[in-house]
């Protein structure tokens, strides 16, 4: 029975990149892919011609697999899936709604399947129903978010799914994380916030420098009142935001109207006071723009150092 999330996906390393919402393009993915990662495009407010656009694409930049991730509040969540299913990458995560009635579809075309939970009741599910593998994801991390930190999660989850890989997802950044996660019994983890400062991520400039100035405290949860939390960084519009949250006066469907195509804004077209500049908490290790290739070679080198010193601990 595979433990990892290497074994399950053919990958050299046991990191997989996040699905982040006008993101991650096939370029990300194919860099992570080709650096021993699994890369990932997100289709988080795309049309099906872009997907199918990008899985193409990515297969002309690597050999390696690389997945997909699809949101299941997406009005056209079932035209995308028949996309993925004709177009095949390796492997789906999937978020944001209940993912097991797509599983018989995606199991038919040969496509391994990577649920993402927020916590041990749908872990379970997923597990039962012929998930590959699945990606708990702690409030620490970008974007949406669940009420569980990554800790709670690793110490919860790992235990009672023991059939399929848990990787981890929400504050990873670097390779004591990696190792952290590894100890505790995860077959991997998923970085989304980490490649933003990537060279070959496509978000735009502006975004990539407000999070290198980022400090670690920076992050804000908006949408805790409207059943949907979302984690980026403290700017005019996310503490306005809040601020009009917790005042009560504002009706929801005005304060749904103010969040819609805020991430585009930021991570597009790169206004990141008045956009909405998705991003987990841990921010201090995003210290300049390198290749994917460096980023995980540096963060499996320090993964191995920190495994090799905790054997020598003595209690």
């Amino acid at each position: 029975m595979a433990k990892y999330i290497t074994e399950v996906l053919g990958i050299k390393y046991p990191i997989i990149q996040g699905g982040m919402a006008w993101v991650s393009d096939a370029n990300l993915a194919a860099a992570v892919s080709n650096a021993g990662g699994a890369g990932i495009i997100s289709c988080g407010g795309r049309t099906t011609e872009y997907v199918r656009e990008e899985i193409r694409k990515a297969k002309q930049l690597t050999d390696k697999p690389f997945g997909v991730n699809v949101m299941l509040m997406a009005p056209n969540k079932d035209e995308i899936v028949d996309v993925i299913c004709e177009e095949k990458p390796a492997f789906v995560t999937l978020g944001a709604g209940n993912p097991v009635p797509y599983f018989p579809k995606f199991k038919e075309a040969g496509i391994k399947i990577i649920p993402v939970i927020p916590n041990v009741k749908l872990a379970k599910r997923v597990a039962a129903a012929g998930a590959d593998a699945l990606v708990a994801e702690g409030m620490e991390a970008g974007g949406h978010i669940g009420v569980l930190t990554t800790m709670a999660l690793m110490t919860q989850v790992i235990p009672v799914v023991d059939n399929i890989p848990v990787i981890m997802a929400g504050g990873f950044a670097d390779g004591r994380g990696l190792a952290a996660a590894l100890l505790m019994g995860a077959g991997g983890i998923q970085m989304g916030t980490r490649f933003l400062v990537a060279k070959e991520c496509g978000v735009h400039p502006n975004m990539k420098a407000k999070l290198i100035e980022a400090i670690d405290t920076d992050t804000i949860v908006t949408g805790l009142t409207l059943g949907g939390a979302v984690r980026g960084l403290k700017n005019k519009f996310s503490v306005d935001f809040v601020q009009k949250e917790n005042e009560g006066k504002t009706p929801k469907e005005e304060l749904l109207r103010m969040a819609t195509g805020t991430n585009k804004l930021a991570a597009v077209e790169g206004d990141v006071e008045n956009g909405m500049v998705q991003a987990g908490q841990s921010l201090t290790l995003l210290q300049k723009e390198e290749p994917v290739k460096d980023i995980i070679e540096n963060i499996m080198t320090q993964a191995r150092e920190t495994l090799e010193n905790a054997s020598k601990i003595k209690i």
